[in-house]
């Protein structure tokens, strides 16, 4: 294997087609695309400056590495890669990326990250940013971060752990989601999906859970939590209180208490769902808006 060590690179493909070679302590400055088309590399303790630093590459471990702001759009068309003790700082920094490892990995700025990529694994990572994994599949996560809306969208094969998401409009239009022991804030939660599974999990959410085929969720705890379940097909098991649920499309809703149930026979068979419950505080069959309350 070629040792390339303590180098300072600039211009346009600085290591263009490199394979076969220990990248260590070098700086890859002013220049686009310096390891573009590259394979077979080991990277660690490298300083990424500039734009497209690896695309069209296979096979690449990376280790205690940092991607500045202007690095972004990084890592597009690149298979088997793994990412350890890294700063990603850059947005836009995976796409269309086969077999991505991540263990104790920092993206403080994850706009647009993780696009249309699949076979990804996560562990102990943090991010931050809108639109983060956008039409990616098969993924797993243990101990994820992330502070962004609008995540997931139009993901297949998720499956989470021991993770906290605060996220607007989270896992919309996706296929077999199922996320254990975590917390999951924002609103409109896993609209217009199917197969989604909340397992051990805390909910905070308006409007959360609507629209979905298939959702399960088990021993979980809905906190602030209203205008749950419109139109979900859903066999539910609520510990203590949730705030209210309406219009639900059929299956078995459980809780300790319900604040308000609204079931609406214009809008949805009534006998279709089973509510199971201690306490129901109050029965409508109106939204709210539709009583010309606020």
């Amino acid at each position: 294997m070629k040792e390339i060590t303590q180098q300072f690179m600039t211009g346009e493909r600085a290591l263009f087609q490199t394979s076969d070679s220990h990248i260590s302590y070098c700086t890859f400055a002013d220049g686009e695309s310096p390891l573009k088309e590259s394979r077979d590399l080991e990277i660690d303790n490298t300083l990424f400056r500039w734009k497209y630093p690896l695309w069209y590459c296979k096979n690449v471990v990376m280790r205690e590495c940092t991607l500045y702001d202007m690095a972004r759009a990084g890592i597009w068309y690149t298979d088997n890669i793994s990412i350890t003790d890294t700063i990603i700082e850059a947005p836009k920094t995976f796409r269309r990326v086969k077999g991505l490892k991540l263990r104790n990995v920092d993206m403080p700025n994850a706009a647009e990250t993780l696009w249309t990529c699949q076979d990804i694994e996560m562990e102990n990572v943090s991010a931050k940013g809108d639109y983060f994994g956008m039409n990616s599949k098969n993924i797993k996560a243990e101990n994820f971060r992330l502070v962004g809306n609008y995540s997931f969208d139009g993901c297949e094969n998720i499956e989470i752990h021991n993770s906290r998401l605060l996220s607007k409009d989270a896992f919309w239009n996706c296929d077999n989601v199922t996320v254990y022991d975590s917390f999951i804030s924002g609103e409109y939660l896993g609209w217009n999906s199917k197969n989604i599974t909340l397992v051990n999990c805390t909910i905070e959410s308006l409007q959360g859970m609507c629209y979905i085929d298939n959702l399960v969720m088990k021993n979980c705890r809905l906190q602030d939590t209203t205008l749950a379940f419109e139109y979900s097909q859903a066999d539910v098991e609520i510990i203590g209180k949730v705030d209210s649920v309406f219009n639900p499309k059929g299956g078995i809703i459980r809780a300790d208490r319900i604040g308000e149930l609204i079931m609406d026979g214009r809008k949805v068979k009534i006998d279709q769902t089973k509510i199971e419950a201690k306490e129901i505080d109050k029965r409508s069959d109106r939204a709210p808006w539709e009583k010309g309350e606020k």
